[in-house]
């Protein structure tokens, strides 16, 4: 079976307000026409379909046109949800589409219950958020808890002999991440260990967006497309599969089409303007970093003249001594949100948070980001979380209040 790991498209997003639609349009042509070539029998598609949980207008579109092109190319589609889709309304018609070849997975209640195609048995697992996927699970409120439970009822639902491909939206630990993907959990306890995944032929994992092998049978496919230009020095694309009759055969990279490469420069202004070295960014999407003692008069207009695509500033004056002058945008760039927002408050009143304040900021933060992947949150199985969102801004006033 000749299986393509695909994940991360993030349908609708840009790239430092550039449009990339046209550019997402281009990347189905490619996978339509690998399916083609390769003789490809399922795509597999990891998460993160789109960028929000409301896409536009034209992103749901070029899903629906894509999806239709893979399915009429000859290979069946294995979607599940990722931590940027709002898993209902990606399921939506999820039963009946599968008697298309289309089959979408982004309810917890599936988590076990394979999709067999011919000798092949795939487990789509959609994103599985501990705060509302722990009680269907019965596991701890924990990313390694949800997605070892998930993992538990795979294994139970295994026959011998049969070959296994699990697709699944985590920070598995070894990989590689870059700036442009969502922090999976407040203070960064996102990451679960690879060996969840022993035992199982093939694992199609997304959320990383750079292409990277964990292990010769677990592997993110990566974005498509750079979304940060932190992901300059990545190779764009996705794996395609190879099953043979005993697990896994050979695994190829694919390579995906750049509409436009990345460079990143760095230096003063006056050597960038005249470098030679820096001939062939003149073309691509360009970072500039300054690093002269003093801002420069007109910066963007006087790189742009050189520099049509130049889309991020940064200004970082080279300084002497030891002194750090440095920026709080700076000294925070990287940070998780909750080592975030407990550094302002001990930024603005001179003093650390308290064990208190720094577990209702958490439970704020985490409020946020359920709503952010849902929009609102709803039902009997939401009831503590939406009680106690309505008590947070009582909470936080007093709080902030008292810096």
């Amino acid at each position: 079976m000749r299986i393509l790991h695909t994940s991360d498209w993030h349908l609708g997003r840009s790239f430092h307000r550039v449009d990339l639609l046209s550019a997402q349009a281009q990347q189905f042509d490619q996978l339509v026409s690998v399916v083609r070539t390769e003789r490809v029998d399922v795509v597999v598609v990891a998460g993160d379909i789109y960028d929000r949980a409301l896409p536009g207008v034209d992103a749901v579109a070029l899903l629906d046109e894509g999806l239709h092109r893979l399915v009429s190319a000859g290979a069946q589609v294995v979607v599940s949800s990722g931590n940027h889709d709002s898993a209902r309304r990606l399921g939506f018609n999820a039963r009946l589409l599968g008697a298309a070849g289309l089959h979408i997975r982004t309810d917890v209640s599936t988590v076990g219950t394979p999709v067999m195609i011919d000798d092949v048995a795939f487990y789509p697992l959609p994103y599985l958020e501990p705060a509302l996927a722990s009680g269907p699970l019965g596991s701890e409120r924990s990313h390694v808890g949800v997605l070892g439970a998930a993992m538990a009822r795979v294994r139970a639902s295994r026959r011998p002999g049969v070959r296994s491909v699990v697709s699944a939206h985590a920070f598995v630990m070894g990989g590689a991440a870059s700036d442009s993907e969502r922090e999976l959990a407040v203070g960064g306890l996102g990451q679960v260990p690879l060996s969840l995944f022993d035992g199982i032929d093939y694992v199609a994992l997304g959320h990383l967006h750079g292409r990277q092998q964990l292990s010769p049978h677990v592997r993110y496919s990566g974005s498509p497309l750079a979304f940060s230009f932190s992901e300059a020095d990545q190779r764009k694309g996705s794996w395609l599969v190879t099953l043979g009759s005993d697990g896994l055969g050979t695994v190829e990279a694919v390579e995906a089409p750049v509409p436009r490469r990345l460079a990143r420069l760095r230096g003063r202004l006056d050597d960038l303007l005249a470098s030679s070295a820096h001939a062939g960014a003149e073309d691509a999407w360009v970072q500039v970093t300054l690093t002269d003692p003093q801002r420069p008069a007109e910066p963007m207009e006087r790189l742009r003249r050189r520099f049509p695509h130049l889309l991020e500033l940064r200004l970082e004056p080279e300084r002497s001594g030891a002194t750090d002058d440095s920026s709080y945008t700076e000294k925070i760039a990287g940070l998780p949100d909750l080592d975030v927002c407990c550094g302002f408050l001990e930024h603005v009143r001179g003093r650390p948070a308290t064990l208190a304040e720094t577990q209702l900021l958490a439970r704020a933060l985490e409020a946020a980001l359920i709503e952010s992947m849902e929009g609102v949150v709803t039902g009997p199985a939401y009831q503590d979380l939406a009680s106690m969102a309505g008590s947070l801004d009582t909470d936080l006033d007093r709080l902030l209040g008292g810096a």
